[in-house]
């Protein structure tokens, strides 16, 4: 028999990872992210990878970042103010993976 509680099961960051994983483990990431994401949050993820690739990158000005992905200037200047919050070693990783797995064109 099941209990209902009047709290959701997932409340916590961490979860929605976990899930990802899982999904992840079992192939079923892209299904997830369908279920989860609409049509517009998936284009604004695909922009924030963009966004973030751009500014580790550092060949544009925030300015050209959003001429190219068609976001405004504050959607850049937010994504610049996250990486703000990393340290070195982490920006010199995600620079790196985002470059080592940038789709064949």
């Amino acid at each position: 028999m099941t209990t209902t509680t009047d709290s959701p099961d997932f409340t916590e960051w961490q979860n929605v990872l976990d899930l990802i994983r899982h999904a992840s483990a079992e192939q079923r990431d892209e299904l997830l992210f369908q279920v989860l994401l609409t049509h517009d949050e998936r284009e604004a993820l695909i922009a924030r990878v963009n966004i973030v690739h751009e500014l580790l990158n550092g060949e544009r000005s925030q300015r050209k970042i959003s001429e190219l992905l068609g976001v405004g200037v504050a959607t850049i200047t937010r994504g610049s103010n996250e990486l703000k919050h990393q340290d070195d070693d982490t920006k010199a990783w995600l620079a790196n993976f985002l470059a080592q797995n940038k789709p064949n064109q």
